[in-house]
């Protein structure tokens, strides 16, 4: 079933564990994630990337999404990852979005505020809630991680944009790790004693089983994964023998695959038998 940002997360606040978000590119990552959701009863996050949105990828795989969302027994979101702008939000919902994130945490914090509060608005009047970031989570290619977010910054964005999701910095990139991740876990359970939206955690790929766990045991309520998704299909592909040419053939081992590590982080998650 199709739900919304806000009631999705709503339950994992309610059930102590966090809703896995997973990046998907095309029709074969939605069904993989999909049929992991069900065989494992659990609720799903769906979300694509800016990029898509901006150019026209998004136009083919939202139907796709959507569909698979609205014949699905377990509740999944379809969420606009990292928007760029207003222009990318606005196609996301067109297209059916029930979750947008804008992500503007480069700017200086007032200029963030201002547009995450613009896009809350119009998000809102659609009955979409939004998910923001103050602490601008980067690349593992970055020379540099930039500095944790703070407990005071965090509530003056919440209070101020109305956001019903915020992803903070707290020791976690995009990409493969080249070394192990050490998350700020007192930081993120001071974080969500102090504000009302709840807590997302980006750069999911890679970082060990325990700091997962111990983030959602902090409060953590949403974790993207991106890479790893990537990785759990495209190296089943690379696998595959080239002599099957019915492409629906060819890639049921790389569905399989996204549907085995989509399970695995649902488990992780504590998400499982809870839809």
């Amino acid at each position: 079933m199709l739900v919304g940002l806000k009631e999705i997360l709503d339950m994992a606040e309610a059930g102590g564990f966090a809703v896995p978000a997973f990046n998907v590119y095309n029709m074969e990552t939605v069904m993989g994630i999909v049929e992991a959701a069900e065989e494992a009863k659990a609720p799903v996050i769906i979300q694509s990337y800016s990029r898509l949105f901006t150019n026209k990828e998004g136009y083919y795989v939202s139907p796709i999404v959507l569909a698979a969302a609205k014949a699905a027994s377990v509740p999944i979101c379809f969420h606009l990852d990292h928007g760029a702008g207003k222009a990318e939000a606005t196609k996301a919902l067109r297209w059916g979005a029930t979750g947008i994130m804008i992500d503007k945490s480069a700017c200086e914090l007032d200029e963030n505020i201002a547009y995450t509060k613009d896009i809350v608005e119009m998000c809102g009047a659609v009955g979409v809630a939004v998910e923001g970031e103050i602490g601008h989570v980067g690349s593992v290619n970055d020379e540099s991680m930039g500095e944790f977010t703070t407990v005071d910054e965090a509530k003056t964005y919440v209070d101020a944009t109305g956001v019903a999701a915020l992803a903070i910095l707290v020791g976690t990139a995009h990409g493969r790790y080249k070394k192990k991740p050490n998350l700020d876990i007192q930081r993120i359970a001071d974080i969500h004693s102090a504000v009302s939206a709840h807590l997302v955690l980006h750069g999911g790929s890679g970082v060990p089983d325990d700091q997962i766990q111990a983030a959602v045991k902090a409060g953590i309520r949403k974790i993207n994964f991106g890479t790893d998704v990537c990785y759990s299909f495209l190296d089943k592909v690379f696998e595959t023998s080239r002599d099957l040419i019915a492409i629906d053939l060819f890639m049921k081992d790389a569905i399989e695959n996204v549907k085995k590590f989509g399970l695995e982080k649902i488990r992780l998650l504590g998400a499982e038998n809870k839809a």
